[in-house]
This record gives structure tokens, sequence and C-alpha cells, in this order.
């Protein structure tokens, strides 16, 4: 499932996320959402988590 809809990512889920650094190369990280930082209900590159491991990235696969 994509991550592009605020509806779709509940706290606790396991999501596949693309750092800042990584939207280059597309490299994708593995984590928990611990918290989720955008507050509309859609975005077009992803909704933007912050993993328990206190990754922050836009998610880009549940």
């Amino acid at each position: 499932m994509k991550g592009t809809k605020r509806n779709n990512i509940n706290i606790g889920d396991k999501v596949k996320v693309v750092k800042k650094e990584d939207q280059r190369t597309g490299k994708l990280t593995d984590g928990v959402v611990k918290r989720i930082l955008t507050n509309s209900k859609h975005h077009p590159h992803g909704i933007k988590v912050m993993l328990e491991s206190g990754i922050v990235g836009r998610v880009k696969e549940i």
C-alpha cells in the first residue's frame, strides 16, 4: 500500500520510508511509526513520519 494518504498510516505500523538524504537514490529504510508529522490528509510524495528509531522520512510502503 502506498503512503500518500494519512488515513492509511497508524502509529505502530511497519513501514518503509525514504529519508531526505536518500531521496535521490530512493533507498528505503524499514521501521515502526512513532509519530505522524504531516498534518494534511494527502501528500503526493508520502506522509512524513518519525520512526521509533528517531529517523524521519516520507512513507513509500506500508
